[in-house]
């Protein structure tokens, strides 16, 4: 059945944040930043993106400042010596007629060990320590200090994208990295606050967005990536039902997320049996909230 795609070229509003039309670039990584700062070649590749009626444009996944964020030394920074050239990004997406969110991103304990990535001699972060269920741990559990820290970096990294002109700010909590470590009950096995029923696992995220609100206040659009499926396991769910997922999503709405990217590896499928709608469909239809679909969108077979 063909469907018209007419109300993708209708303007839309997002918390203050006017966008031309309803197309999205989703983020992707990239690798093209050595030593974590992007180029003039990167700035180039958003500008043309821009200059092409993308309606907003969401960057790669760019690390905090935690020393076991990253899992590539290619792969971009928000903090530091990075910022003036993200400036740089900015501004030539703007001078396009753009607007632009930085995607932030903590990995932790995807860092694979034949991966060139920062601060090797350091342990990965995760809830449990967990890379998948039933598996021994790869890592000591994060302390709840630990966790403390990266909640004020991702709160650092908001305020500087802020500061540095975007137009919002995107947070993956989604493919099996930090954030959804934490939401997923089958590697998170911590007896903390940071653990057990949904609002224990939901924590984590739920206090970083507190605190990214306290840094950009209230008309500076929030975006957040979820998912079903991990990089380490395609069929994983972190939730079997549409009432698990409204008692998920609707604390992350709660704690100040104006749209939610949802990714699945096939945008058309289904997410719950006896219903149409797919994952960005349920997150729609149970919070309010807008909300962004990504996977496979133009494809007719498999690209991994």
């Amino acid at each position: 059945m063909t469907r018209s795609v007419d109300a993708l070229f209708q303007p839309f509003t997002l918390n203050g944040l006017h966008l031309p039309n309803r197309i999205v670039m989703a983020p992707m990584t990239r690798w093209r930043s050595p030593d974590g700062v992007p180029g003039p070649d990167v700035a180039a590749y958003y500008r043309r993106r821009a200059e092409n009626d993308c309606g907003l444009i969401i960057t790669e996944g760019t690390t905090v400042d935690h020393p076991v964020a990253s899992y590539s030394v290619r792969v971009p920074n928000f903090y530091g010596a990075s910022l003036p050239a993200w400036r740089k990004v900015v501004e030539q997406v703007h001078d396009a007629g753009g607007r632009i969110m930085p995607q932030l991103w903590h990995v932790g304990v995807s860092r694979h060990p034949a991966m060139d990535y920062p601060n090797k001699h350091l342990p990965s972060l995760s809830p449990s320590g967990l890379f998948l269920p039933d598996k021994r741990p790869v890592a000591p559990p994060a302390t709840q200090g630990e966790i403390k820290t990266v909640i004020d970096a991702f709160a650092s990294a908001a305020r500087a994208a802020r500061e540095l002109g975007f137009d919002g700010v995107a947070i993956h909590g989604a493919h099996g990295y930090l954030f959804d470590q934490f939401f997923w009950a089958s590697i998170n096995q911590r007896d903390d606050e940071y653990g057990g029923d949904v609002a224990g696992r939901t924590r984590f995220a739920v206090e970083t967005l507190h605190a990214i609100r306290r840094e950009v206040g209230n008309d500076f659009p929030i975006m957040f990536r979820i998912s079903q499926w991990k990089e380490q396991d395609y069929t994983a769910k972190l939730a079997r039902t549409p009432l698990e997922l409204q008692q998920l999503l609707q604390k992350l709405a709660d704690a100040g997320v104006d749209a939610f990217d949802c990714s699945q590896r096939r945008y058309w499928e289904p997410e719950f049996a006896g219903s149409s709608l797919n994952l960005a469909g349920w997150a729609k239809q149970l919070t309010g909230k807008a909300t962004m679909t990504v996977g496979s969108v133009g494809l007719s077979k498999e690209l991994i």
